[in-house]
C-alpha cells in the first residue's frame, strides 16, 4: 500500500497537529542544583585534605616485620619519600639521591640537624601544649609526644637518623619515635 507524496505531507500534518504543545519555560530553578554542588565541592575539599597524606605516603613502599604492637592514640606523621620529607601533609625539605640538600643542614653536608624540620615540630608541639592548656590541662601530665616515621625500605640509615635527631632538638622535644612497618603475613606450609 503505497501513499503519494500529498497523501504522506497530510497524514504528518494531522500528526503534528493532535500533538499538543508544550507549556513554554518561563523560570528555571536552579537552586536545588546549586545546593547540591555545593555539597560536592565541600565533599572533594574534605575528601582531598583527608588523603593528602596518603598520596604522598602512597609513594613509600614499607619495610616488613613480624610485629604486632598497636599504634599510639596521639602522634605526628613524618614521611620520608624519595623526593621529600612531609610532616603532617606539608612538605618540609626536599631530598635528592637519598639526602636532604647541604643548604638545609645545619653544617652543611657534614652536619645531621635539619633546622627546618626542627622549628616545624617545634610548633606542632608548641600549637598542642596551647590545646592542652585551654582544655584545662595539664601540659607536664600529658606524656611526651611521639612521632610516626613512614620511610621506604631503602632510605639511607644516614638519613633517618638525622630526621630523629632534628625531632629530638631540645626545641622540638620529641623523645619517642615508631618506625611505621608492613606486618609479614604468616604463610601456611605447604603440604
Amino acid at each position: 500500500m503505497g501513499f503519494t507524496q500529498r497523501e504522506a505531507r497530510t497524514l504528518v500534518r494531522k500528526a503534528v497537529a493532535r500533538v499538543p504543545e508544550g507549556e513554554s519555560i518561563r523560570h528555571l530553578n536552579i537552586m536545588p542544583m546549586m545546593d547540591m554542588m555545593t555539597i560536592l565541592l565541600v565533599a572533594f575539599i574534605f575528601q582531598m585534605a583527608t588523603s593528602s597524606l596518603e598520596v604522598t605516603a602512597g609513594t613509600v613502599n614499607l619495610p616488613r616485620t613480624e610485629s604486632d604492637a598497636p599504634l599510639p592514640e596521639k602522634a605526628w606523621t613524618l614521611v620520608i619519600t624519595p623526593n621529600g620529607i612531609v610532616v603532617e601533609g606539608q612538605p618540609i625539605v626536599s631530598v635528592a639521591n637519598g639526602d636532604v640538600d647541604p643548604a638545609e643542614k645545619e653544617g652543611g653536608s657534614l652536619g645531621v640537624k635539619i633546622p627546618r624540620l626542627t622549628n616545624f615540630l617545634a610548633k606542632l608541639h608548641e600549637e598542642e601544649v596551647k590545646q592542652v592548656m585551654k582544655s584545662g590541662g595539664d601540659p607536664n601530665k600529658q606524656p611526651p609526644p611521639e612521632l610516626l616515621i613512614i620511610a621506604d625500605r631503602v632510605t639511607p640509615y644516614r638519613l633517618l637518623l638525622e630526621v630523629m635527631f632534628s625531632a629530638k632538638q631540645k626545641e622540638a622535644g620529641y623523645k619517642h619515635f615508631r618506625l611505621i612497618v608492613q606486618k609479614n603475613f604468616p604463610t601456611k606450609p605447604q603440604k
